[in-house]
């Protein structure tokens, strides 16, 4: 499942889940720019899922680095065929997000985001390759918006858990009605996160990465 390679909650105040900040490194997760001689293995991991749904965000806030972020500002002529976004957002993701994580000190993930309109379907394709897994962020207000980026992940063969990102006023639902909706297979993590809380966050990278332990050791 990991390849052998060599590997600060928010100091400003929290940002709304979806609005693109990106937060300060999270203490303990690193020494910073570099890697420690504990890291073992690496792991490319995609972050995904629809417009405004907090992919920027989560990976801002869990970052040990300052994480890079190709966030534009949406226009007009891309409102025409993206879809609507509630909340004030007013940029978008349009080439990839990518930040770094250490967990327990000797495992690195790499995060890549990718966009979140189905338009930059081509280069979410790209950014896919050599990825071992996937978090897939959910909005509960909007789950029909998941589908493209759900359905993209079962196209690619890519194992991934879904995050629920909770917003304010977000329907509660439990995890199996929210996998009969999405359509997943029963042993697909659903979990619960604040994309503007580091250890929410983390929780939900782990969640991941055990499905990705637990479905290496079964596959023969």
């Amino acid at each position: 499942m990991v390849s052998k390679a060599a590997s600060d909650a928010p100091s400003q105040a929290p940002q709304p889940p979806g609005s693109g900040a990106a937060a300060e490194p999270a203490p303990g997760s690193g020494s910073g720019k570099y890697l420690t001689s504990s890291v073992a293995g690496a792991a490319k991991i995609l972050v995904v899922g629809p417009l405004g749904v907090g992919k920027t965000t989560l990976i801002g806030t869990v970052s040990e680095i300052k994480p890079l972020s190709t966030e534009a500002v949406m226009t007009q002529a891309g409102a025409r065929v993206d879809t609507v976004v509630t909340g004030g957002k007013t940029t978008t993701t349009v080439a990839l997000d990518f930040g770094r994580m250490t967990i327990d000190g000797d495992l690195v993930l790499y995060l890549f985001g990718t966009p979140g309109q189905q338009r930059f379907l081509p280069a979410w394709r790209d950014l896919a390759k050599g990825a071992l897994g996937a978090l897939a962020l959910v909005d509960t207000r909007d789950l029909e918006a998941s589908f493209d980026a759900l359905g993209n992940l079962e196209d690619l063969g890519l194992p991934f858990a879904v995050a629920v990102n909770v917003f304010p006023g977000s329907p509660e639902h439990g995890p199996d009605d929210l996998r009969a909706a999405l359509d997943l297979l029963p042993d697909t993590p659903v979990v619960n996160c604040d994309a503007r809380d580091p250890a929410s966050s983390v929780r939900a990278l782990i969640a991941l990465v055990s499905h990705l332990i637990h479905v290496a050791t079964e596959t023969p």
